[in-house]
């Protein structure tokens, strides 16, 4: 049934009024600093992504499998960042905040379209924007693929109702729109596979609210038909998965059954479910990462079971009646499952971020099963207003806590560790901002409550050994290097960190295998590049330290030190013309360095001040 029009029904003020609210909410995301989980990977220690877009960068984001995924439009968004901001964190932060504005209004929008029910629409987006549980999502940086992906697939929807509107009467102009969604759609899936089920949910919005099952049966022809139409779709979600497996399998990504076997998947399965409930109607205490126990309580898993298949069918015997709670309880369930953990990759039990998409269908039952409560109890309108204010109001408040705790690492991990127990990620993640800032003392303590926990973890033996080589402890450091590696053999940074302690015990012939490897690893890895050649260089080899140093700074062009380095390189080699030309280079980008103004005056070349 049609909402009642008024004056704040107009979509254009509702549209203004979902931005100005979000925006308000989420506006100190913008001051939030990097996380050291993830970040670096994405962003910070990422040299493609750091010298943002160029074509050997554009190139590199459709080949590379870099952090277990193929996601070029990830990349291309975060490349695109630098360019426009630099390299600091609010560029990234605006934009993400700004594809939530996006996909709030584009939310709303489109289920009036398809519904016609404007408030109920709005309050829907309302609650998308404002859900605590949506705060992973945009105010992490590594998780722009998303708002990115979200931003596409609710594209893909738009056109999808545009297509069944115009396809009524045949015509180029529904072709048109049939084109736009499937290219929409690749465009998601090349920001976030996680998209691969919706061709399914658009079969569930064929139920509801298109009602394109004009008999009320889902007749044999009927399913047929809708199901051929998009097979397209489906192709693409076949491929999507494919080389998402791929690259999560070579890059090591995936959990084998050895290690949480098929019994602790499914068990996990539904309590995971019941807990994704359980937060998005109360949504304390919030975490990142909710760590994976050894096994869940045998009444808790029957109590998910029940809860989970006895909601699945209560929402099949009532699909005549509310046919919107079909479409919304399985619009909930099917979009989680590429990520519920049937393929189990990376050590959380659930993520906050896993809920960006699929808690859409919860408010679509929300928002009509609520209307129709009103409708029912016959409660005027205003108080029906009032209702969702409240509600909406209590998301927002509650957000804006949220948020607080992404502020930086230490706020983000004292938090988690606060309110989950044995996750050994958050000791390692807190212990490295810790080391970060100076405490290397107590971030050894937490890396070793890290290892306690789980004694095979490659990270925390990393970042002991990184914590034992600011000590100047290289024994020690190289040692706890070493365990590392056993774990993870093929490890570019724990080798590159590796060779830099065998390197100052004078241990050069090991230090350079170790350079050598990691660079077999990652040829792009500018470090590594950068000690080599230095090793290279104290060895005499100038030709090769030369070579070196200009491929780190290819990767790093903006930094001075090894523009520092390089020109000593040439100075070996008697080009003190180009070696002038370094030590003004990295003059120019670290300006009043002594020590290069001195290397300068040592070739006669006069300073200014």
């Amino acid at each position: 049934m049609k909402d009642k029009p008024n004056v704040f029904a107009r979509p254009t003020i509702l549209c203004l009024l979902l931005v100005v609210v979000t925006l308000a909410v989420y506006w100190p995301v913008t001051r939030c600093d990097f996380l050291n989980f993830d970040d670096p990977d994405y962003f910070t220690s990422n040299p493609h992504v750091l010298a943002g877009l160029t074509p050997g960068n554009v190139a590199w984001a459709f080949t590379t499998g870099h952090t277990c995924n193929w996601h070029p439009l990830t990349w291309l968004s975060l490349m695109l960042d630098v360019d426009l901001f630099g390299q600091g964190p609010a560029g990234p932060h605006v934009t993400n905040l700004v594809f939530h504005l996006a996909n709030t209004v584009l939310l709303f929008l489109l289920l009036r379209r398809l519904t016609l029910a404007t408030g109920r629409s709005a309050f829907v987006a309302a609650l998308f924007a404002l859900h605590p549980l949506h705060v992973e999502s945009v105010a992490w940086i590594a998780e722009r693929k998303d708002v990115l992906s979200t931003f596409f697939g609710l594209l893909t929807l738009d056109a999808w109702g545009r297509y069944v509107e115009k396809s009524k009467v045949p015509s180029p102009e529904s072709r048109v729109f049939y084109g736009l969604a499937l290219g929409c759609f690749a465009l998601g899936l090349m920001s976030k596979p996680m998209l691969v089920t919706l061709p399914f949910l658009m079969l569930l919005l064929d139920w509801w609210p298109l009602r394109r099952v004009t008999s009320g049966k889902w007749q044999v022809a009927s399913v047929q038909s809708l199901v051929m139409e998009k097979i397209p779709f489906f192709v693409l979600s076949a491929i999507s998965c494919v080389v998402t497996f791929i690259a999560q399998q070579k890059g090591g990504a995936v959990v084998t059954l050895v290690k949480i076997s098929l019994a602790q998947r499914m068990e996990n399965t539904f309590v995971a479910y019941a807990r994704y409930l359980a937060k998005t109607f109360w949504p304390i205490p919030l975490a990142n990462p909710y760590p994976y126990p050894e096994h869940w309580d045998g009444l808790l898993v029957i109590y998910a079971v029940a809860l989970i298949v006895g909601l699945c069918a209560v929402a099949g015997l009532q699909a005549r009646r509310f046919p919107f709670a079909v479409t919304g309880w399985f619009w909930f369930v099917g979009t989680l499952v590429p990520v519920i953990g049937l393929v189990q990759v990376g050590n959380q039990s659930l993520a906050d971020r896993y809920t960006y998409l699929p808690l859409i269908g919860i408010f679509i039952i929300a928002a009509w099963g609520l209307a129709g409560m009103c409708a029912s109890w016959r409660l005027p309108q205003p108080a029906a207003g009032i209702l969702a204010v409240v509600l909406l109001t209590a998301c927002g408040l509650r957000t804006r806590d949220q948020i607080g705790y992404w502020q930086n690492s230490g706020t983000l991990f004292r938090h988690t560790l606060t309110v989950t127990e044995n996750n050994f990620v958050a000791c390692n993640n807190f212990g490295t901002w810790l080391s970060k800032n100076g405490q290397v003392t107590e971030a050894m303590n937490w890396f070793r409550q890290s290892l306690q926990i789980q004694p095979d973890n490659p990270d925390a033996l990393y970042n002991l050994g990184n914590a034992f080589a600011r000590l100047g402890n290289w024994d020690d450091a190289i040692t706890n290097y070493q365990r590392a590696l056993q774990m993870n053999p093929n490890q570019a940074d724990i080798l590159d960190n590796l060779g830099f302690a065998r390197a100052a015990k004078k241990q050069f012939a090991e230090a350079t295998a170790c350079f050598e490897a990691a660079l077999k690893l990652n040829p792009d890895y500018a470090d590594a590049h950068n000690n080599l050649a230095t090793v290279l260089f104290i060895q005499k080899n100038f030709d090769e330290a030369v070579r070196h140093f200009r491929e780190a700074l290819r990767l790093t062009p903006g930094n001075p030190q090894i523009y520092s380095n390089l020109g000593d390189a040439l100075v070996k080699q008697g080009q003190t013309n180009e070696a002038v030309r370094c030590y003004q280079e990295a003059l120019r980008l670290k300006s009043g360095d002594a020590q290069i103004k001195t290397k300068l005056q040592v070739l006669g070349v006069p300073i200014s001040n």
